[in-house]
């Protein structure tokens, strides 16, 4: 009797993964990061970190909480004493005010209140819509959640702001959610408060539900004011606002943030949260504690030496002819390098490898960031007068090949 072909199965390796993980590709940074960790004398404006440290106040308010053995878990929702500060601090500063009892959770960084707050919220098949370029995890987070991204671009033209009227055009039935990372990382854009007012009424008139990533609320220049979007009119009750410590405080390594929403919707993220993670961490809450009631001096001296340090870095690009809007939040620039005739892949490889200096690809950060890169100005003024200079060298250089090929 003949034998059946047997068709041999995959390795196990390459079935494990779930198709949602298959389908997202990694991160589209990751490979100059790689490439940076080998490289000398290399000025990195690419990673998007403060570049000071945490303040003394802090730092001692957590070897403080070491010293008296606060070393346990805390509460799933996180120490009252900080959600009483959060909330005073929200109401004080947006004049919207949160129950610090049921409507406020703390959390594992922002990045794990926005990973909570999409897998408590998002059922297989709903669309979010979200405006590109945009942060590198919001989109593998969606679909993580089992939800479908519906991109809105922005535009240069534009200063990067959302169009309401886009935004409109993209609902359908299946649309459950708006995403709004603002102010924006990687553009440094802002929402001017009549976009945000006209958001708002497509997200009520729509029944939206709104996550509002506003992690770097306190990184605003210039004229702009921030405005936390739940407190406007019949925003409250649909909307997952999501901040954090790390910007504000330069507290990136002690992993706290924040997460606030009514009672009945935090009610789901909490149960996420106490399965995946328990609590965040003890000291780290702790520490926050202290930043909310006694770091505003120091927020304010780091955002006014980032806005100094945001003047020279935008000037010096427009003057290079890398045209540059005023970002007028976060500490990103995000200038257009089209005049110099690369893509921005290949202006990103050739300005680390010849001049050492990082910068990311736009395009890394959506389409609509294809002919830009991104430059973070978290590092110190002497550093970016240097880096501009090597950039100029390098713009200079690339524009003379070009007229070579010409003639």
């Amino acid at each position: 009797m003949e034998k059946m072909a047997v068709t041999p199965r995959p390795p196990l390796a390459e079935r494990a993964l779930a198709e949602r993980v298959l389908a997202v590709p990694p991160s589209g940074i990751r490979r100059f990061f790689d490439i940076l960790a080998t490289m000398d004398d290399v000025i990195s404006l690419g990673v998007g970190e403060p570049d000071f440290d945490t303040p003394r106040v802090i730092v001692e308010a957590g070897v403080e909480s070491l010293r008296e053995g606060r070393t346990h878990y805390t509460s799933n929702f996180g120490t009252l004493e900080l959600r009483r500060a959060l909330a005073a601090h929200l109401e004080r500063r947006y004049g919207v005010g949160y129950d610090p009892a049921t409507e406020l959770l703390i959390t594992v960084g922002a990045s794990e209140a926005v990973d909570l707050a999409l897998r408590a919220t998002c059922n297989p098949g709903d669309e979010v819509i979200l405006h590109e370029p945009s942060y590198v995890s919001y989109v593998p987070a969606i679909v993580f959640a089992g939800g479908i991204v519906r991109h809105v671009a922005t535009r240069f033209e534009d200063d990067f702001a959302l169009d309401p009227a886009a935004v409109e055009a993209a609902i359908t039935p299946r649309t459950k959610a708006l995403f709004l990372g603002y102010p924006c990382n990687p553009t440094g854009a802002v929402l001017p408060d009549a976009v945000q007012d006209e958001l708002a009424r497509i997200a009520v008139e729509h029944d939206l539900l709104v996550y509002s990533d506003e992690i770097y609320d306190r990184l605003a220049y210039g004229t702009y004011r921030h405005r936390a979007i739940s407190a406007l009119p019949g925003m409250r009750e649909r909307t997952i606002l999501i901040g954090g410590f790390s910007k504000a405080y330069a507290m990136t390594g002690w992993r706290v943030g924040y997460l606030a929403a009514p009672a009945g919707i935090l009610e789901g993220i909490v149960k996420v949260h106490q399965y995946a993670i328990m609590s965040a961490p003890t000291t780290a809450q702790d520490a926050a504690l202290v930043a909310i009631v006694d770091g505003e001096p120091d927020v304010a001296r780091m955002v006014a030496e980032y806005d100094r340090r945001r003047r020279l870095l935008v000037d010096g690009l427009n003057a290079l002819g890398l045209e540059t809007f005023e970002p007028r939040g976060a500490f990103y620039a995000f200038p257009r390098i089209s005049s110099t005739g690369l893509s921005a892949d290949a202006f990103t490889e050739r300005l680390l490898t010849e001049e050492r200096v990082a910068v990311v690809p736009g395009d890394a950060f959506g389409p609509s960031g294809a002919g830009h890169v991104r430059m973070c100005y978290a590092t110190s003024y002497e550093r970016l007068e240097e880096a501009l200079r090597r950039i100029g060298r390098f713009v200079e250089r690339v524009r003379a090949e070009a007229a070579a090929k010409a003639v």
